[in-house]
């Protein structure tokens, strides 16, 4: 490979298109070309003589300045940047940022809570990759009793499409006869997690919230709404 050629995945991520794996879904979905073509996985681009586009917009070959976000996602809206449906989506909550942003990770349409957004690939690859081992804490509401033997299941790991989910921190909050409040600590990010480690030892969720990702916190951020990370946040999440 050239010096100036860089794999097509890690071009997207570093202009601030999606993070890597993001980049390998649009790859895949057809929605990528280079030069008129549609790209496929493993292609390779120089970012001074390739035309590289997303549903038919130029990706320009510079790198904007580094833009990190948390944002409050409600119930009810997709974690994506657009959606053919038409149905609500987190980037009609940052449309008034100039950079073209996606979001860190996911949160399924009926959860809620902290959502990280960026434009810088690098950081988006850092937070999800699963050797980093990043805790991602959320607040669970079980409109039920939790037995003992189901807190401890699930804080050992439970089975999930034939493989053991790795070992949960979990932590009652709240007891009460008609519901209890689980706070839950993951290490590891599957689809749907959470949801589905409940059901597999017998419990539903009534809601489910993310409260924070490694030191950076919800707190009292109302839904909906965003806020620029500081400095010292971005550098924590970094580290």
């Amino acid at each position: 490979m050239s010096d100036n050629k860089l794999r097509l995945q890690k071009f997207l991520a570093e202009r601030g298109v999606a993070s890597r794996r993001g980049a390998e879904e649009l790859i895949l979905a057809g929605r990528v070309t280079v030069n008129g073509h549609p790209a496929v996985l493993g292609n390779s681009v120089d970012p001074r003589q390739d035309l590289v586009a997303v549903d038919g917009v130029r990706v320009e070959a510079r790198r904007d300045k580094p833009v990190y976000l948390m944002l409050h996602k409600p119930r009810g809206v997709l974690t994506t940047m657009r959606d053919e449906r038409g149905r609500r989506c987190v980037a009609q909550l940052v449309s008034e940022r100039p950079e073209r942003l996606f979001p860190v990770g996911r949160l399924d349409r009926e959860s809620e809570g902290l959502l990280l957004m960026t434009n810088d690939g690098d950081f988006a690859n850092a937070i999800l990759h699963p050797s980093r081992h990043v805790p991602k804490i959320y607040r669970v509401t079980i409109p039920s009793g939790v037995a003992p033997t189901q807190t401890a299941a699930l804080a050992a790991g439970v089975e999930l499409d034939g493989e053991r989910t790795a070992p949960a921190l979990v932590r009652e909050l709240i007891v009460e006869p008609d519901r209890t409040v689980l706070e839950i600590t993951l290490r590891e990010g599957r689809n749907r997690q959470i949801r589905r480690m409940c059901e597999a030892v017998g419990l539903s969720v009534a809601r489910l919230k993310r409260i924070a990702i490694g030191p950076v916190k919800l707190g009292t951020l109302p839904p909906g709404k965003w806020r620029e990370l500081t400095a010292e946040e971005v550098r924590r999440l970094w580290k």
